[in-house]
């Protein structure tokens, strides 16, 4: 296995366009796990520790522009404010050891059903921003970038260098159902997150599927329901019919597996629970801050 050691970001992409099958590898908590257990053995390993722009974010007036090695503590410690669902979804990555090294990039690189920050970017409409020596840079929308398991939309010669976010115009929530509080897979997780602005809802489902996926038809109906019932405007509870139904449709958006962690059916009830709690934590927040900015005026 020849180890390569790029220095920059365009040292970087020469090296992929030369050798196409190179794994990249950053903080190493994914691909060293793979190798270790010899279920990967790359005739390359891209080593992308020396490229600093990957451990950069700026905050721009509408949207955090992520490095794709920047560590999901800097994201807990830096961000919360701009980006709270990933922030979240960062507190339930394994030890504050593999939060130091793991980052977002990682994850997307690995494309695993399981990864904990895909349901955040999901529910809050991510982009991911990958280069080519040889073509550039392109954007790829979250919903356009899982493509099968443990696959994703980058073409051979090309490297993730950001993820574009939203920032948070409303209340979001992240929860994961896991054995225990560290150093574990999801057995599911779930993200949600408002968009007032729109007046728009998304989620995020994650380890329930062969890939992270959306909610789609849960959306479309708690959108209309929110529309149709005002509820943007009055800030009044949810109705539990409607919080209900969201939760059974966001169930049905699953596709789960048996495996050692869980059971199918377990998942998607799982996922119904995660929704119905989300939904109600995130409306409160949303309804709390409606109040103070009612008493404020």
């Amino acid at each position: 296995m020849d180890f390569l050691r790029p220095a920059s970001w365009e040292e970087a992409l020469a090296a992929k366009a030369e050798h196409p099958t190179a794994v990249p590898i950053a903080g190493g908590t994914d691909v060293m796990v793979e190798i270790n257990f010899d279920h990967r053995r790359p005739e390359y390993l891209l080593d992308l520790n020396r490229v600093g722009e990957l451990y950069e974010w700026q905050v721009g007036e509408d949207t955090v522009r992520l490095g794709a090695s920047v560590p999901y503590t800097a994201i807990m410690e830096q961000l919360r404010a701009e980006l709270p669902g990933l922030a979240l979804a960062a507190h339930t990555v394994a030890s504050p050891q593999i939060r130091n090294r793991g980052g977002v990039g990682g994850n997307l690189g690995t494309a695993s059903p399981a990864g904990d920050a895909h349901p955040a970017l999901l529910a809050a409409g991510a982009e991911v921003e990958v280069a080519s020596a040889a073509r550039g840079t392109r954007m790829i929308p979250i919903d356009a970038f899982y493509t099968g398991v443990k696959r994703n939309a980058l073409q051979p010669d090309e490297l993730i260098r950001a993820v574009h976010i939203a920032k948070a115009d409303g209340p979001q929530q992240y929860s994961k159902v896991g054995t225990r509080n560290a150093m574990v897979i999801a057995v599911c997780a779930f993200g949600l997150a408002l968009h007032p602005a729109t007046r728009t809802v998304r989620t995020g489902i994650g380890s329930a599927a062969p890939t992270p996926v959306r909610a789609t038809a849960a959306e479309e109906f708690l959108n209309a329901a929110l529309e149709e019932g005002g509820f943007w405007d009055n800030g009044k509870v949810v109705t539990p019919s409607a919080v209900k139904r969201f939760a059974d449709l966001c169930a049905a958006a699953c596709n789960p597996i048996d495996d050692v962690r869980g059971t199918a059916s377990y998942r998607r009830h799982a996922i119904g629970v995660l929704a119905r709690r989300t939904l109600t934590w995130t409306w409160e927040s949303y309804r709390g801050a409606r109040r103070t900015t009612e008493g404020a005026a």
